[in-house]
């Protein structure tokens, strides 16, 4: 059996691949023996050329197969190709292998004496057919007498095949193929192309992706290992970028106008790594549907693929944009592709099925033909581009690098001298018997640069697909990818000079969701892809200017309204605005009052209420109200260092002095009238040396406080920024707690004591009982500061300033006017009233407060 011999002999075959697909490959087959060769099927080449050394060429000539009855119940035929699905452009690659063949073997300089040979066979892009010609382009010029079971394959290297599937399927024998996985050594040694693979192409289509900010993008492949390298490939190259797959569908091998039809763009930017072939067929469909609006985004198998530039399928195609294979410039194929015709070959079937292609019409008299017939004589024209668009080769021109490649390998072999070889003990080739792996081992020297995978630097065209004058479709080149750049730097785009789909001239738009406007973040959808989001706005104190997640703005600063920018944060202290001016007005309001008080009293300091009241206690009092009022200025304004020092302080010792004044009244009311005689010793204790001694002693007491205070822990002016995150709050802080509610708790026990021997006299006899008013003016000072504690603990800053002021005011008017209204009333009202007789209720009663009113006047 045959079969056996040829897998072992595919299991050494080494292959250069020079074009990604649909573009051409080559190999290096190595031979092994076999004893007994029996040829079970034939397989004839389309083309034919004789020479000393044999390279094989295996093409798609056609894109579409029947396939035959596998019912098991014999053997089936093998596939055939259908001949309307002729492709012209793959057609013009094998005419560029035999222009090249022939211009090395018409050089002198190029293996001199020797000539090449080569055999074209059409794989009609469906593996099974690539393995048939796979196995019959090694079997010699002549498959009857085919010398490859004995000695050295006349094979030495293969162009060809057009897809990864069918060059896995051929195994070792050929690849045709930019496909990512035939990079691995171990597994394909032999194994050299003259392209990238798509590794580099994949990274590129995914630097375009991310250039444009096209994140929501649909995929299609094609039904090989290309498509399916490629997808995954481009997926993981759009890991950790914004990039999102919106779907991935496969183009049927076996084409299903019901199975494509299911491939429903979701996205307007669609990614298609598939060959001509299999887009024709599909796009035929979407056609008929009438899909327009979708960009386009070609792998470089069919961006360069003539057979979509007419004016058809402008609005559907125009604007793809894609990676081409770099171009070349072969200066003799235009010429030798017009000396193709009938006439030259009327008896070849893939010449005459160029002509069906092209014309339409059948140069030949065949009944199987069911196109009109026509003379075989026409001319070539610019129309035919998917033949004669030789302005800018690509696939052809690796075509033709291929076949010299081989031959200068070859050559190099040939010329190779004794002692100085490349091989063991630096032996050479025997020129009569070179063996494939030799040529492997001599494609390492040529001047294609191969890297350790055997690929070759990356380099590609940006192409457009834009209108023409004549209403056809240009392949028009707006930059490329140069993969010796730095990273990062490979793509060159000029986006000016790129039309998109519907001839738009602005990058269309491709979103799972809209950006965020700015002010709003990103949301992500559970179960979708991160493309996929709401959006909703910041949080306060948080902005965003792109469509980035929100950021905290700085401790100073806080969100405008718009969540777009931060701004400095509000700084607010009880500042001379409405609320600083009402406290300011009050405050000068009352320590007048206070003053026009003393003013009265003092210009009726010798009337009896005003001495039965002790006039230097009762301007004590007056004098320290008037600096109780005006203490609650320093409350208002910016703080400082000073001011809080000052605010606390004064507040505290004047409150202090005011109270020891009282306390000092009420403890020589409450002396006098608990006399039971006269001539009681205890009046001696209160003269106004004791009273002066008590106001000062308990005055003392609270500057003590506040002196031991504003040593250890002064309060200092501090920013609060936890209360109202928005806001600045500039306020004091007390700096000791201790010290500060030390202060108040004594001015506290100082109230309550007055208030209980206030309390204690508020009995007493007498029209005018001066304890009853302190009574009530202490009742109400306690009242005030009661509720002041916990209304100053629940306020912040400026509030708590105008709280404590509030409760200054509140407070020192309720001494005010519970002290001294009463005694304003009588004197400058009720003057008759203002007499000691009727203050003490009757005239000629003797009464124990007859030696107290004596003193006070006296």
């Amino acid at each position: 059996m045959i079969l056996p011999a040829l897998f072992r002999l595919l299991y050494s075959v080494s292959v250069l691949t020079l074009t990604n697909p649909p573009a051409p490959s080559f190999i290096i087959p190595v031979t092994s023996a076999g004893k007994v060769c029996t040829l079970q099927n034939s397989f004839q080449p389309g083309f034919v050329g004789k020479g000393d050394y044999v390279i094989g060429g295996i093409f798609p000539l056609h894109y579409n197969q029947e396939m035959p009855d596998l019912n098991s119940t014999y053997r089936p035929p093998p596939v055939k190709c259908n001949g309307y699905r002729f492709d012209p452009r793959a057609f013009r690659w094998a005419q560029t292998m035999r222009l090249a063949v022939e211009e090395i073997n018409q050089s002198p300089e190029l293996l001199p004496n020797h000539t090449l040979g080569y055999k074209i066979f059409d794989s009609c892009a469906y593996p099974l057919t690539g393995q048939r010609a796979a196995l019959a382009v090694l079997n010699g010029i002549s498959e009857e007498d085919s010398p490859t079971c004995d000695g050295a394959s006349p094979l030495l290297a293969v162009v060809g095949e057009s897809g990864s599937a069918q060059s896995i399927v051929v195994s070792r024998i050929l690849y045709f193929s930019s496909c990512a996985c035939f990079t691995d050594r171990r597994k394909f040694p032999t194994f050299f192309r003259v392209i990238p693979n798509d590794d580099y192409q994949v990274g590129a289509i995914a630097q375009l992706l991310f250039r444009f900010n096209w994140t929501w993008v649909g995929l299609i492949r094609g039904d090989h290992e290309y498509g399916r390298f490629a997808v995954q490939g481009l997926i993981r190259e759009l890991q950790g970028t914004p990039v999102c797959v919106a779907y991935q569908e496969m183009i049927p091998l076996l084409y299903n106008r019901k199975k494509a039809l299911e491939i429903i763009s979701m996205a307007k930017v669609v990614v298609v790594f598939s060959a001509e072939g299999e887009m024709t067929p599909f796009l035929r469909d979407y056609m008929e549907e009438n899909i327009t609006g979708i960009q386009w985004v070609a792998s470089e198998a069919w961006v360069t693929a003539s057979v979509f530039t007419g004016s058809e399928y402008d609005p559907y195609l125009g604007g793809t944009i894609g990676f081409g294979i770099r171009k070349g410039h072969i200066s003799r194929l235009s010429d030798y592709l017009q000396t193709v015709n009938p006439r030259v070959y009327p008896d070849n079937v893939l010449v005459e099925e160029l002509w069906e292609a092209l014309y339409g019409c059948s140069p030949s008299k065949s009944a199987r033909s069911q196109f009109p017939p026509c003379s075989g004589q026409e001319s070539l024209l610019e129309q035919h581009s998917a033949y004669m668009n030789t302005t800018s080769p690509r696939v052809a021109y690796n075509v033709y690098k291929a076949v010299y490649a081989v031959a200068h390998s070859l050559h190099n072999l040939l010329l190779c001298e004794a002692g100085s070889g490349p091989f063991q003990n630096n032996s050479c080739a025997q020129s009569n018997n070179i063996f494939p792996w030799q040529v492997t081992v001599s494609l390492h020297t040529v001047t294609v640069n191969f890297d350790l995978k055997g690929d070759s630097i990356p380099y590609y065209d940006i192409i457009n697909w834009q209108r023409g004058s004549g209403g056809n479709i240009e392949f028009i080149n707006v930059g490329l990818f140069d993969g010796t750049k730095p990273a990062g730097e490979e793509l060159v785009v000029q986006g000016d000079r790129i039309k998109w789909a519907g001839h738009q001239s602005e990058v269309p738009l491709s979103v799972c969701s809209a950006s965020c406007l700015p002010g709003y973040r990103k949301a992500v959808r559970r179960g979708e892809p991160v493309c996929c989001f709401d959006c909703v706005p910041c949080d306060s104190g948080k902005i965003s200017n792109q469509t980035i997640d929100c950021t905290v703005c700085p401790e100073d600063f806080w969100s405008n309204d718009d969540r777009t920018s931060c701004i400095p944060k509000k700084v607010e202290f009880l500042a001379y605005d409405t609320l600083g001016i009402i406290l300011t007005v009050i405050s000068v309001v009352g320590a007048c009052l206070t003053i026009a008080v003393f003013t009265v009293f003092f210009y009726h300091r010798n009337t009896a209420i005003v001495r039965v009241n002790n006039s230097e206690l009762s301007f004590f009092i007056l004098f320290a109200l008037t600096l109780c009022f005006l203490c609650c200025l320093v409350f208002i304004g910016e703080p400082t260092f000073w001011s809080c020092m000052l605010r606390h302080t004064a507040f505290s010792i004047t409150f202090s002095l005011c109270i020891s004044c009282i306390l000092g009244k009420t403890l020589v009311v409450l002396a006098a009238f608990t006399a039971t005689r006269p001539g009681d010793n205890i009046m001696k204790w209160l003269g106004p040396k004791q009273q002066r001694g008590i106001i000062f002693s308990s005055t003392l007491v609270q500057v003590v406080i506040c002196a031991a205070w504003l040593i250890d822990a002064p309060p200092y002016p501090s920013r609060n920024t936890k209360y109202e995150r928005s806001k600045i709050i500039l306020e004091c802080s007390v700096g000791s707690s201790l010290a500060f509610w030390c202060v108040l708790g004594y001015i506290g026990l100082q109230a309550c004591l007055c208030f209980v021997l206030a309390f204690l006299a508020r009995k007493l006899p007498g029209n005018f009982n001066e304890a009853r008013f302190i009574t009530f003016s202490m009742l109400i000072f306690c009242a005030v500061w009661l509720a002041f504690i916990p209304a100053y603990i629940s306020s912040p800053g400026n509030y708590a300033d105008a709280v404590e002021s509030f409760a200054i005011l509140a407070s020192s008017f309720g001494l005010l006017f519970c002290l001294f209204a009463p005694k304003c009333y009588i004197i400058l009202l009720k003057p008759e009233k203002n007499t000691k007789q009727h203050l003490m209720g009757k005239e000629k009663k003797y009464f124990p407060v007859m030696p107290f009113l004596v003193f006070l006047s006296g």
